[in-house]
């Protein structure tokens, strides 16, 4: 059975045509800048291909992205009927969508209404799913994977902000939490790298790259997730400041005179380690700044790397104990050093790193010593095989 994954942008579409029987990518590509000048990159059978092609919509996109599945070239497959299914990645689904759904016109048009939620990804997902439904035809099972649905059965007393609660019941402000389709993903297969049921474990899995979260799942369950309401909270991160004191936003607007919209850009996209270091929002451009003795980039390294081990050690207290802790994503899958500075604060748990083990890329493995009580493992995150299972589940029911 092959499963069709889409991620939609408002000029772009990801797209993988996964063979669930193996698990294998049989074709990958982008469609970009849709609705401009219009860029594809397909790749199949080994083979690169790059062109320019007009796409006006994500409907022409679609018919691009299928044309050259079925190429004789470059194609994958001989018709569209193979495809079972397509999954597509959608940010939020509020209180509304809180697992993988098979959308038809009524659902797509309550999704286009949660836009509020996420403006800069639900809208162009709702478009993404509407020109598949266009080319497909309605036969063909479109699937909404939620990043916030692993994350929507916390605990109230996790999810409830400590304001009036009639904000809640109004306007569903509550924490949301995002890269669940990530987190969901890396505690599964950690349970499947240490060989243990994940019902029977305690899982910390630690996504860092420029956008980060951190998440405790008890028993393949998440209790606490560090993103809220919107991807801005928890720790900083490559531009985002992460938890602050809510009244430094109303202070520096006033003394700046600036508007909501001008101080949620700020706290987005200005602040983190780019706002700190004032180099660069790349950890990689950091590490090299530390080196050369620019000391607000060290000053920002340090500063992830403590509020990132604060996560860590708050939600061993929540769950009571910690049996694995995983790293992921561009940070937490590439940068060893930064995993070793974390982990050596959890040494009174009894974890520790083996540097050789810890020197290892782009495959699943345990990075800790032998003796270790706590089990620390990098996991390379696969989203798109991730939306794929959760949509051949939903289909298959």
């Amino acid at each position: 059975m092959k499963i069709l994954v889409i991620n939609a942008g408002s000029s772009s579409l990801k797209y993988q045509l996964i063979d669930m029987e193996n698990e294998s990518v049989l074709a990958k590509g982008l469609c970009d800048r849709i609705g401009l000048d219009g860029k594809f990159v397909h790749n199949a059978n080994g083979e690169k291909l790059e062109l320019d092609h007009p796409m006006p919509n994500h409907a022409e996109a679609i018919k691009v992205v299928l044309s050259h599945l079925t190429d004789a070239k470059w194609g994958v497959i001989k018709d569209v009927s193979e495809i079972a299914a397509v999954g597509h990645r959608t940010v939020h689904g509020a209180e509304t969508f809180v697992e993988a759904t098979v959308m038809d016109d009524e659902k797509v048009n309550v999704l286009d209404g949660l836009a509020e939620f996420a403006p800069l990804h639900n809208p162009p997902a709702v478009t993404g799913i509407r020109a598949c439904m266009e080319v497909m035809g309605k036969d063909v099972p479109q699937v909404t994977v939620y990043d916030t649905a692993f994350h929507y059965g916390m605990p109230k007393t996790a999810a409830i902000y400590p304001i009036p609660y009639e904000y809640y019941e109004k306007y569903g402000i509550r924490r949301y939490g995002f890269h669940g389709t990530s987190h969901g993903f890396v505690s599964e297969e950690c349970a499947k790298l240490l060989g243990k049921d994940i019902k029977d474990l305690k899982i910390i899995t630690c996504h860092l790259g420029n956008g980060s979260s951190i998440t405790a799942v008890d028993g393949g369950k998440c209790v606490d997730t560090s993103m809220g309401f919107t991807p801005l909270a928890g720790f900083m991160m490559g531009t985002r400041c992460g938890d602050i004191d809510p009244a430094v936003a109303m202070f520096i607007m006033n003394k700046e005179g600036l508007t909501p919209d001008e101080m949620n850009n700020i706290m987005n996209k200005k602040s983190g380690a780019l706002g700190v270091s004032g180099v660069s929002s790349d950890f990689r451009d950091l590490d090299a700044g530390a080196e050369e003795g620019n000391e607000r980039c060290r000053l920002a390294l340090d500063m992830f790397t403590y509020q990132v081990t604060k996560f860590i050690g708050s939600y061993a207290a929540a769950m009571g104990g910690v049996d694995a802790i995983v790293f992921t994503a561009g940070i937490g899958e590439n940068n060893a050093a930064m995993r070793e500075d974390i982990i050596k604060n959890f040494a009174f748990l009894g974890a520790a790193i083996d540097p050789e083990k810890n020197k290892k890329r782009g495959e699943a493995c345990i990075v800790s010593t032998e003796d270790s009580k706590v089990k620390v493992c990098v996991i390379p995150t696969n989203e798109e095989l991730a939306i794929a299972r959760q949509t051949l589940a939903v289909i298959s029911k």
